[in-house]
């Protein structure tokens, strides 16, 4: 039976050797898995960069809705005063200081020998800021809307030539005090006063008199 001598095989053996050396399988294997962790990587940093462009897609949107609500909460405020400068008026002519009932009013007022010379009505408004509501360690404070308040005065000249002048004048005094319509609309403190009287003086072809001024002070309207 013929041998057959293999003069390779121990260079095949050696070849063989390598192959199976676990440095090159460890080499191949972290080839591998870096090559495993950059395409990880990469699809990774392309979700961020989509992710990026939405999240700022989304905050423009946002901006866009906080600058309407911010455009509508400033009409809103605007609409909001001009309806409460509207009540404010509304109010203020529902309430106003009426000339016609003054005038029926004065018409009662009867004292013989006396003559209501003048009567002079001055009329103001007096403009209160308002004031804004603020927070403080113990919560909010109420503010509250500008105001306006109305002071009238209604001064009456008139003239006393009874027998003895100067004696009607308080009656007549008294007369407008207890005129209904006076007495709700007058200041509760000194509402009427006498404010001048002049000595007794006569003329030519007149009995002697005297002139007086009431000042009749009403209560202040403010709305």
């Amino acid at each position: 039976m013929p041998v057959r001598i293999n003069l390779l095989a121990e260079a095949l053996a050696e070849e063989d050797l390598r192959r199976r050396d676990p440095v090159k399988r460890a080499i191949y294997l972290g080839a591998l898995l870096v090559v495993l962790a950059l395409v990880w990587w990469s699809s990774t940093l392309l979700e961020y960069m989509i992710e990026k462009n939405g999240l700022a897609q989304i905050n423009a949107d946002i901006q866009t809705h906080t600058d309407e609500f911010t455009q509508v909460q400033a009409s809103q405020k605007k609409i909001t005063d001009v309806q409460k400068r509207l009540e404010a008026l509304e109010q203020l002519s529902a309430a106003r200081f009426l000339q016609g009932n003054l005038l029926n009013a004065l018409q009662q007022v009867y004292v013989p020998n006396v003559q209501l010379m003048r009567l002079t009505l001055d009329q103001k408004y007096v403009l209160n800021a308002g004031v804004p509501p603020k927070t403080n360690t113990f919560g909010v404070i109420a503010g509250h809307p500008p105001t306006a308040t109305e002071k009238t005065v209604l001064t009456l000249n008139a003239k006393d030539f009874s027998p003895a002048p100067g004696d009607q004048v308080n009656k007549f005094k008294n007369t407008v005090t207890g005129l209904n319509y006076f007495k709700a609309i007058l200041d509760t403190t000194n509402g009427v006063r006498l404010s001048d009287l002049s000595p007794p003086q006569s003329a030519f072809d007149s009995k002697p008199y005297v002139l007086f001024t009431l000042e009749c002070r009403f209560l202040d309207k403010t709305q």
